[in-house]
């Protein structure tokens, strides 16, 4: 989240490599793009310390039970069409960032449209 990408960039300082990664899926319909993020997030949630991490950065017990709630699922995983997308990696670098990592899900199709999409949106 960028508000974690801020807090990195003022802990460490200024000459400190910040490279966040930020998670997208590429889906304008808003509940296959949870769907596909939810998915994602299953492995993580099960997982005490992502879940105490999520905690940290203000997710209550609510937005992480039950497979994450749509605030916690929308907030991580940027879902939406290329604009959307393009926006939540600016979002991380206007908070610090020196690089953003971007992780296509889901991994198993061709991830080269949803990069493709970021970069067109970033251009």
């Amino acid at each position: 989240m960028p508000a974690q990408t801020a807090e990195a960039r003022s802990a460490l300082g200024p000459d400190a490599l910040v490279a966040p990664e930020q998670t997208v899926v590429l889906d304008p319909d808003p509940e296959s793009g949870r769907r596909s993020a939810r998915a994602f997030l299953r492995r993580y949630l099960g997982m005490d310390n992502y879940v105490r991490t999520m905690r940290r950065g203000g997710f209550t017990e609510e937005d992480v039970a039950e497979g994450g709630n749509d605030h916690l699922v929308d907030r991580i995983v940027a879902h939406g069409d290329a604009k959307t997308l393009a926006a939540a990696v600016l979002a991380h670098l206007d908070a610090g960032a020196d690089h953003v990592a971007v992780q296509v899900q889901p991994a198993d199709q061709d991830i080269l449209p949803a990069l493709r999409a970021v970069a067109d949106g970033l251009a």
